[in-house]
Formats: C-alpha cells, sequence, structure tokens
C-alpha cells in the first residue's frame, strides 16, 4: 500500500502527475513541465515536497560519540546547529544510504532517504546502546525552497533562518508555524529544508506557493538538477556496494584513526586508488544515455557504466555520470557507449556540470 504526504491533495489540485516512489505516491511533475520547473528553480525558486524522507533524533549524552564510530566523518567537533554531510557505511565499505546530521543541544537530527529508512532506522536501532535515545519523528514533514530566490521569499517570513549560512540551522517559526530550517538542499542552488509538522504542512505549503517567485516542483526536475550539480543519488551513484571514495566523496573521510564499518577498505583504497571513480559525461548526441549504459574505449572494451543521465536543461544538452576505471580517465582517450544501436562519443569533464550557488 502506497503512502501519502500530508501535501497529497495539495499535489493533486496543483495538477501534479503522481507516481510511487520510496513507497509514497508522489508528484514527477504539475502542469507547466519539468523543463519549466527546473529552469524556473535555477532562475527564481523552487518548492519541493520531501516529507516521503526520514527523519530521526538520536538523543543523550553518548549520541554524537556513539553515531560517529558508525561514520567515516568527525563530528565531534559539530556545534549545535552546525550540519554535516556523510554516509553509513556497512563492513565491506559500501554505502547503506547518505545522511544529514545536524547538531542539537540534546544530540543528533538525522535525515535519511525514503526508500532507506527502514533499513537505517533498524541498522542504527540495533547498534546504538540504550545510552542513546532513539525518537523517529513520524509526525514530522519535510519541504525545501530552492533557487536563487528562496532567501528573498524567506526573508519575508523568518530572518533568523536567512541569517544561516550552507549547512546551518535553527529553530523558528513561518507565520507562527513551529520550524526546524537548514540552509541545505540537493539542487546546487542556494535555499533551505523545512521540517514542520504534518498538521501545519498544507498551510505552510500553500504561505510559500503563493509567493510570485515560487512554483511547485517534482521529482523529475529534482533528478535533473541534483545531476547537473554533480551530486549523488542513492540506488544510482550510491549503494551497498559502492565505497565513498569510488562515489568521489573521499572529503568526507577523516583522517586519523577511526574505527567505523568498512575502514579498512576504505584506507586501502585512499592510499592505492579505488578500482573505479565516478566522472561527469558530456554526451556528443541529442539521444540521452541513461543509467546501466555501458561505457567502452575505442578498442571496444568496456570500461565502466552510467550510473545516472539525462538531457540537462541548463546546458540544453545530454550529460551523464558515470563510474570509470581510473586509468580510463587518466589515459584521456576516445569513450563510446551504445543507445539503440547508435554509437555515441562521449567526453570526461569535471563535476559538477553547473557551478554551485551555496551560501557560505
Amino acid at each position: 500500500m502506497l503512502k501519502q504526504t500530508p501535501l497529497y491533495n495539495l499535489h493533486l489540485e496543483l495538477g501534479a502527475k503522481m507516481v510511487p516512489f520510496a513507497g509514497y505516491l508522489m508528484p514527477m511533475q504539475y502542469g507547466k513541465g519539468t523543463l519549466y520547473e527546473h529552469l524556473h528553480c535555477r532562475s527564481h525558486a523552487g518548492f519541493f515536497d520531501i516529507s516521503h524522507m526520514g527523519q530521526f533524533l538520536i538523543l543523550g549524552d553518548d549520541a554524537v560519540h556513539e553515531f560517529g564510530k558508525l561514520i567515516p566523518s568527525d563530528i565531534s567537533g559539530l556545534k549545535p546547529g552546525e550540519q554535516k554531510y556523510t554516509v553509513l557505511t556497512n563492513n565491506d565499505g559500501g554505502i547503506i544510504d547518505d545522511i544529514i546530521v545536524t547538531r542539537i543541544e540534546t544530540g543528533l537530527m538525522i535525515v535519511v532517504n525514503g526508500a532507506c529508512k527502514d533499513k537505517d532506522f533498524n541498522y542504527l536501532y540495533n547498534r546504538l546502546s540504550d545510552r542513546c535515545c532513539f525518537n523517529e519523528l513520524t509526525g514530522q514533514a519535510l519541504f525545501a525552497l530552492q533557487g536563487s530566490a528562496a532567501a528573498s521569499v524567506m526573508r519575508k517570513y523568518s530572518e533568523k533562518a536567512v541569517e544561516l549560512s550552507f549547512m546551518q540551522a535553527c529553530g523558528t517559526s513561518i507565520n507562527g508555524i513551529k520550524c526546524n530550517i537548514s540552509r541545505s538542499g540537493y539542487t546546487g542552488e542556494d535555499g533551505f529544508e523545512i521540517s514542520a509538522a504534518q498538521q501545519d504542512a498544507e498551510r505552510l505549503a500553500r504561505l510559500l506557493l503563493a509567493e510570485d517567485d515560487v512554483e511547485p516542483i517534482g521529482l523529475a526536475a529534482r533528478d535533473t538538477l541534483r545531476l547537473e550539480a554533480g551530486l549523488c543519488l542513492y540506488g544510482h551513484e550510491l549503494n551497498e556496494s559502492i565505497t565513498p571514495i569510488e562515489a568521489g566523496l573521499q572529503w568526507l573521510v577523516k583522517k586519523g584513526d577511526n574505527p567505523f564499518p568498512g575502514v579498512d577498505k576504505i584506507r586501502d583504497q585512499l592510499q592505492y586508488g579505488p578500482e573505479k571513480i565516478r566522472v561527469g559525461l558530456l554526451i556528443d548526441s541529442k539521444i540521452p544515455v541513461r543509467q546501466g549504459s555501458i561505457i567502452c574505449n575505442s578498442e571496444g572494451i568496456a570500461v565502466g557504466y552510467v550510473t545516472s543521465g539525462s538531457f540537462s536543461p541548463s546546458l540544453g544538452r545530454p550529460i551523464a555520470m558515470a563510474l570509470l576505471e581510473p586509468f580510463t580517465v587518466e589515459l584521456d582517450g576516445p569513450l563510446y557507449t551504445m543507445v539503440r544501436d547508435h554509437q555515441i562519443s562521449v567526453t570526461v569533464t569535471p563535476l559538477p556540470f553547473v557551478p554551485h550557488r551555496y551560501h557560505r
């Protein structure tokens, strides 16, 4: 049985095409289409319902220490109101999920991917001691307001939120609605993520959507925005057989001794290099190259595969991310893939495709 977010009826009212996603019925796009939504978010502001994602608290004096032993990042120095992007790893160094950790006065607040939340909850519940209180926030909705106009819209409702820098969070209110707001998001644009009680969700959503600069954005544009920003998506660039080093996330692994799951594999890859690395690809064709497409060198030998691919509305051409053998990238030779019997040239390019515009 598919679940519904608190905004389900509002999505229908707004003309959304609803599709199954992560166990929920979610808006794929609205009446004006994905291309319009994508470009509007880049030039103005987009409103995203991300209430399918998991939110929970880990409370207690030992919360930071115990949770810190399960991740490759160092969160010991986080001050209340500071956030960090990191991953949960398995014993082989693969990624169980990518998550956002926020330090709060009483412990930690965690946001996880919707498709992984049950797995994540069980994993953490079984590994944290009874000195930590584990509290799933099932009564909270989650929204994102993203784009170049996001800050000017937010300024009308919370000066406290607008004073945040990228990856900072605060408690505040919007028109009397109590919220936790972070200056974060997954589009590459400046913006905010807003957690509020489910009973306030529709009133808050209508308030923001009434702003001239704000349009509702569906899953399709959310995906093309994050792809242009060169950001990983779980189930594509990240899974339980891909390590943070292979995914290009080596920057989140702290230096020094840290006995997190999979540490030996990840340390070896940091020292000797991984077997595959995540890269950006420009597609020399009008035909998009999709996930799973095999990338071959000039001799027809498979050297990797596409993890995400789509048409880039901002660049006006197809783009992709792929996992390739490192020496293939270093040799800088011609690479190809096949789409419906067409041989298509692809060119490795630096990430992101579109520069980030975070407020730092």
